[in-house]
C-alpha cells in the first residue's frame, strides 16, 4: 500500500458522543446484567480452558490472514511511527496476524526504498513469548533494566534466536552507540484486552522495562460499552466487564479511569487517552454499529 493510499484512508474518532452511549445503555433493562457485581466462582467451578491454548487454536484456525484487516489507520492515529529517526525500533506486542506491524513495515519499505538504506526485511524480527507470564526474553530489554531482570526465568521460544539478535555488526553506528537492549516505541493494539485483569500489571511493567526512558507505548483496546460487549451473554462473564468466548479466548472492556490506573502503577506518564466512539455498517445487511475504542499514548521517564 502506497503513502498516498494510507493517506486516503480514513480514520474516524469521534462519530458519536460516548456519555450519550452510556446513557441508552445503561437505561436498557436488557442491559443491566453488564453492569452487576461480579461472585468469583470456588476454584472447582471456574472454567478450566488454557487461555492461551485457546488463543493459539484461534490463530491457527484464522491463519489464512482474511479474518484481521491490516490497520491502515495506525499512522494516523500514531504519527509517531512516522516521523520517527533512523535506527526507531518499535516492538509490537501480540502481533498476531501481523495486521498492526504490516501498515508500519509498508510505511517503512516506503522509506528505505527512497533513502536506499538497508533491506527492511533484515530489521523485523519476529519471536514467540508470553510476556504476560514469563517476560520478554533478556536481550529486549533496556540496559539499565537489566540487572534487575537477571534474576528472572525467561521462557520464550523464538525463531530468530536470542544470539541472532544481539549481532549488531548490521546496526548502524548511531544504533551501536546507545543500548543494545531497549526500544523507542511499545504498540499494545487490541492485545491487554486478551491478558486476564489480575496480570495486567505484570504484562505492562514488562513494556515498561523494555523502553528506552523518554520512549512511547502506543495503546489501542476495547472501550466500556463498544457493540461486542453488549452481545456477550450473563453465562459468558467471567469478571467484572471481562468475559470468555465460546472459544475460550477472553476479552476485557477498558473505561477510562482503569487504564489510567494501570499504567500509572507501571511508573508510565499518561499523555493522551480518550475514547473513540466510531459508526461503523455492516454492508452485508446495512445495520449500523457503535464501535467504542480507548486510544492512549504514554511515556517512559526520562
Amino acid at each position: 500500500m502506497s503513502a498516498s493510499a494510507a493517506e486516503a484512508s480514513e480514520y474516524h474518532s469521534k462519530d458519536f458522543k460516548w456519555d450519550t452511549l452510556r446513557q441508552e445503555i445503561e437505561n436498557d433493562p436488557s442491559l443491566n446484567y453488564h453492569f452487576l457485581p461480579f461472585v468469583s466462582p470456588q476454584p472447582e467451578q471456574q472454567l478450566s480452558k488454557d487461555p492461551i491454548k485457546a488463543w493459539q487454536s484461534f490463530h491457527i484456525q484464522h491463519s489464512s490472514g482474511k479474518f484481521f484487516k491490516e490497520r491502515r489507520y495506525l499512522l494516523k492515529e500514531f504519527p509517531e511511527l512516522v516521523s520517527c529517526g533512523d535506527g526507531c525500533k518499535v516492538l509490537e506486542v501480540g502481533c498476531g496476524n501481523g495486521s498492526s506491524a504490516l501498515p508500519i513495515l509498508r510505511r517503512a519499505k516506503e522509506f528505505v526504498a527512497a533513502s536506499n538504506v538497508a533491506s527492511v526485511e533484515n530489521r523485523f524480527w519476529p519471536f514467540y513469548c508470553d510476556f504476560a507470564t514469563t517476560g520478554f526474553p533478556k536481550w529486549l530489554a533496556y540496559a539499565n533494566c537489566r540487572e534487575n531482570l537477571g534474576q528472572k526465568d525467561q521462557i520464550c521460544v523464538s525463531d530468530v534466536g536470542e544470539e541472532r539478535t544481539l549481532e549488531t555488526g548490521s546496526w548502524s553506528m548511531e544504533e551501536r552507540s546507545c543500548c543494545v537492549g531497549g526500544v523507542d516505541f511499545v504498540t499494545l493494539i487490541f492485545t491487554l484486552s486478551a491478558v486476564p485483569l489480575q496480570i495486567m500489571p505484570t504484562a505492562l511493567r514488562e513494556c515498561f522495562s523494555v523502553l528506552k526512558p523518554g520512549g512511547m507505548l502506543l495503546f489501542r483496546d476495547y472501550g466500556l460499552y463498544d457493540m461486542t460487549m453488549l452481545r456477550f451473554e450473563p453465562d459468558q462473564r467471567v469478571g467484572f466487564r471481562e468475559y470468555m468466548r465460546s472459544d475460550g479466548t477472553r476479552s476485557y472492556f477498558f473505561c477510562l479511569d482503569t487504564v489510567k490506573n494501570l499504567f500509572n502503577c507501571a511508573g508510565f506518564i499518561e499523555l493522551e487517552i480518550e475514547y473513540c466512539c466510531v459508526t461503523s455498517v455492516n454492508r452485508r445487511n446495512g445495520k449500523s454499529m457503535q464501535r467504542v475504542w480507548v486510544h492512549g499514548k504514554f511515556q517512559k521517564p526520562t
